[in-house]
C-alpha cells in the first residue's frame, strides 16, 4: 500500500489493481493530468477500503479480479461508507459481462482494461465532473 498526500484542489483519484506494472502506468498517467492528484495506490480490495476511509478520493479505479478482495465486494463497502466516490470498474471483463449478468455492484461506470488512454482520461474526468468539481477546476484555471 502506497500513500501519497492530499490536495484539495485537484481530483483526487485511488487507482486499486493487483499488477504493480498496471497501478504504476496509471499512476504515471494520471500523476501529469492537470487538476488530477492521484492521492494512492492500492493491490486489493481491503487496501482500497482503508485508503478509502483516509484519502475520500472523488474517483476510484477500480480492477475487479483481485486477492484478498475483489473489486465486487468492495464497491459495496466503498458505496456504503462513502456514497459520493465515483467507481470506475476497470477491468478484462467485457462489459455485455455486467449486462448479461444479474450481480449486485456498485459502479458508476464500467470499462475494459483495452480502452485508449486519452477516453480512460476522459471517463475519470467525466465521473469527476458529476460530483461538480469542473466548474471549480475551470475557476482556477481562469484567476491563474
Amino acid at each position: 500500500m502506497l500513500m501519497l498526500s492530499k490536495e484539495p484542489s485537484k481530483l483526487r483519484l485511488l487507482v486499486v489493481d493487483d499488477h504493480e506494472l498496471t497501478r504504476l502506468s496509471l499512476q504515471l498517467i494520471f500523476s501529469i493530468q492537470e487538476n488530477i492528484q492521484v492521492v494512492g495506490l492500492a493491490s486489493n480490495g481491503q487496501e482500497a477500503i482503508n485508503m478509502v476511509k483516509c484519502h475520500q478520493p472523488h474517483v476510484i479505479i477500480l480492477d475487479l479480479q483481485m486477492p484478498i478482495m475483489d473489486g465486487w465486494s468492495a464497491s459495496n463497502y466503498i458505496k456504503a461508507i462513502s456514497p459520493n466516490t465515483q467507481i470506475l470498474a476497470y477491468s478484462s471483463i467485457d462489459e455485455s459481462y455486467f449486462h448479461n449478468h444479474k450481480i449486485k455492484y456498485q459502479f458508476d461506470k464500467v470499462c475494459t482494461k483495452d480502452i485508449p488512454t486519452k477516453e480512460l482520461i476522459t471517463l475519470v474526468r467525466k465521473l469527476g465532473n458529476k460530483l461538480g468539481y469542473s466548474s471549480f477546476f475551470e475557476e482556477r484555471l481562469h484567476s491563474a
